[in-house]
Formats: structure tokens, C-alpha cells, sequence
């Protein structure tokens, strides 16, 4: 085989292996109970897996329509009037993606340009960084606070400049679990309501809030709803994350955008899942359910580890909770997740990596998305360190 030599340059030189990955690939070498990625150890409902079959046997089989089969569309904008009281188009406001990353990506890929600034807050899920980047476009971090994960907005309206085009929130959020308020909520809209500048909105763990609280979702607030791309996930409501199925909410003309990176992206996206979604949302017992499903595992495993030494906040939202271990050890938090794994046999992400200069704070993210028999030899572990 001939050996070409040519002169490469990456466009994302800095971006290293997600640890996402890395502590996944560790806790399988180490045979480790893995509460580091945020997957269920469960199945899908049956009925689920059953309509997905049953679609095949249909013959639906081949490319779907490219914004998504239209039955799903409808779906989603029946449930998006059910809980908020918002319309959405499902012609042209809605489109099915590859999962929320996707979704994510087309956003950036079609609204921002070199030297575009787009506001994030920081700790943030690793793909928003670098899909900016690699657009060419400039990251403002906003540090949110390390005890209680609230976002300064003074800070933010100072950040803003004319070259600001997008700011990407995330409620509920990863890793912290903190949830957005409607105070929240109304500064956002103070600052953007007279201004160009874009919103995308990662809204993938809607359905997964406890004590009682609501979900401020974009489409509530109309000047965030008029520029919002609002991110959605299957994966996340279903339990079933290797599917990846998702969906963008945005008025027609940002929309029209999203469509012509997705058309050439990844086109359409899983066809018999698509109908079979489209079954599975008219009973919206699913994903109403979601709420307490997982408060009772939260719930489960901060009852459990109560007497370690770990210190903690119980999660408002997400299936993720944040453990301090500053009484433990004076190891980074790379470090100890690296040495609890290796050592204890569970594996955590340190939560370091998703700062401003990884910013060490002795926090570790959990996921308990798992079985109780999962979480109660994790917290077994955990109480005897």
C-alpha cells in the first residue's frame, strides 16, 4: 500500500478523548460499577421495543422524510400544548434529529460564522465547546458559581457585545442538576429582548425534575421562544439512549436553517423508532411518569450514602448527583476518579474537566439512572471509603 506524505492541520487541535469515554473504558478494564456515563442499566419498556418491531414488520423500513415522519411531528406538538400551552408547526417548526447532540451540532453549524461570540456556561456538556470552534466561531465561559450553581447575570449582560450571536443554556443541568427559575428565566429575556443575538436551549432532561418544581422550558417565555432553538431527547425520556432519536423546536425561519445542514448532516433519521415514538407519546403517562421515577432513585441512593463522607445537595433535576469529597482526600478530581475506580471499582466523572482552566472543586458526578440493586452496591462502596 502506498504511503502518501502530506501536510494536515487539525481544525480542533486541542480536543482531547471525552472522559466520558476514558472513564467508561476504565471501569470496563477495571470491571468497575460504572455510574460514570449518563446511560441506564435497565431495559426499555417492552412495548417500546415491540412497536419498533412492529414498524419494521410494516415495511417501514426505508429513508424517512427528512424533517422527521409527520405523525411523530404531531406528536411532539400535541405534547409541547399539553404541558405548555405553546404551538408549535409541525411542518415547519419541528424537526426529528439523531439524538440532542445533533440537534445541537445543526444549530451551531447553521447560525454561527467566524468570529461569532456564543455565550456558555461553564461547567457544560463537552460538545458545545468544540462544535463553536470548529465553526470558527469565539467561546465566552461564564463560570457558574461552584457552591450552588447559579448564574450570574449581571456578568452576562456585561459580556455582551456586537459580535455576541448565540447563548446556550441548559435546564436542567449537567453535571450539577441545578434547574433554571423563572427569574432565571426573565433576566435571559431582559437581556436578549432587544438584541440579535440567538438562543439554543438543551432542554434534554425535561421530564426528569423533582420536588415538586416545573419546568421553565424556552417556549414559555415568547421573547426566548421567537429566537430559540429548543433541544429535546428520546433517549433521555425512554430510557433508551442508544436509539438516538431527538427533536428541535424553532420558528419557521431559524427552522428553514436548522434544515439545511440537517438535509446534508445526517438527512433522516431511524425510521421504524420514529413510528414508534409517534405510538409511544399518546399516552402521556411515559413521560409524565419520569418525575417521580427517578426522585424515588435519587432518593434511594442519598439515603443510602447519608452517613459516608462524602458531602452533597440533592439533585433538583437530571438523573446526575454531585458528591464533594473534600473530607476525604486532597487528590484533584481527576485523580480520585481515576483512584476509585481502579481501587474501589466505581467510576464517576470529575466534574474539573467541564470548568473555566478545569477549575477544581473536589466534585464528582454520579449517575443514577440504574437499577436499585446498582445503586445500593455503589453506595455500599461509597460508605466505605
Amino acid at each position: 500500500m502506498p504511503i502518501y506524505r502530506y501536510s494536515f492541520q487539525s481544525k480542533l487541535p486541542e480536543i482531547p478523548t471525552s472522559i466520558f469515554s476514558v472513564m467508561s473504558a476504565l471501569a470496563l478494564k477495571e470491571n468497575a460499577l460504572n455510574l460514570s456515563q449518563g446511560f441506564p442499566d435497565f431495559e426499555s419498556d417492552k412495548n417500546s421495543i415491540e412497536l419498533v418491531y412492529k414498524a419494521m414488520l410494516n415495511g417501514k423500513n426505508q429513508y424517512a422524510p427528512m424533517p422527521g415522519v409527520f405523525s411523530l411531528r404531531k406528536e411532539i406538538t400535541n405534547k409541547i400544548e399539553h404541558l405548555y400551552g405553546v404551538s408549535y408547526n409541525p411542518e415547519t417548526e419541528i424537526t426529528v434529529t439523531a439524538g440532542a447532540t445533533q440537534a445541537i451540532f445543526t444549530a451551531i453549524a447553521a447560525t454561527i460564522k467566524k468570529d461569532d461570540e456564543v455565550v456558555i456556561f461553564k461547567p457544560a456538556y463537552d460538545c458545545y465547546e468544540p462544535t463553536i470552534q470548529l465553526f470558527g466561531g469565539k467561546v465566552i465561559p461564564v463560570q457558574l458559581n461552584p457552591e450552588d450553581f447559579k448564574i450570574d447575570w449581571k456578568l452576562v449582560k456585561n459580556l455582551i457585545t456586537d459580535k455576541t450571536r448565540m447563548i446556550i443554556i441548559n435546564t436542567p443541568h449537567n453535571p450539577s442538576g441545578r434547574i433554571l427559575s423563572a427569574f432565571d428565566m426573565l433576566q435571559l429575556e431582559n437581556i436578549l429582548k432587544d438584541t440579535n443575538i440567538l438562543l439554543l436551549s438543551d432542554e434534554v432532561y425535561e421530564h426528569i425534575i423533582f420536588d415538586g418544581e416545573f419546568h421553565q422550558s424556552a417556549v414559555l417565555y415568547p421573547v426566548l421562544a421567537g429566537r430559540a432553538f429548543i433541544v429535546a431527547s428520546f433517549g433521555k425520556m425512554f430510557h433508551n439512549t442508544g436509539w438516538k432519536v431527538g427533536y428541535c423546536l424553532a420558528p419557521k425561519e431559524l427552522m428553514t436553517e436548522f434544515r439545511k445542514v440537517h438535509q446534508f448532516n445526517v438527512f433522516s433519521v431511524n425510521h421504524p423508532i420514529q413510528e414508534a415514538f409517534a405510538e409511544y407519546l399518546k399516552t402521556p403517562e411515559h413521560y409524565l411518569k419520569l418525575n417521580d421515577f427517578y426522585q424515588h432513585k435519587r432518593d434511594l441512593f442519598l439515603s443510602l450514602i447519608k452517613d459516608s463522607r462524602f458531602e452533597f445537595t440533592p439533585s433538583k433535576g437530571t438523573y446526575f448527583q454531585l458528591l464533594n469529597f473534600k473530607n476525604i482526600t486532597e487528590e484533584n478530581d481527576v485523580d480520585f476518579a481515576i483512584r476509585l475506580t481502579k481501587e474501589y471499582k466505581l467510576a464517576s466523572i470529575p466534574i474539573s474537566v467541564f470548568n473555566e482552566q478545569q477549575l477544581n472543586t473536589k466534585v464528582l458526578r454520579f449517575c443514577f439512572a440504574k437499577t436499585d440493586e446498582t445503586l445500593k452496591k455503589a453506595a455500599e462502596i461509597i460508605c466505605n471509603i
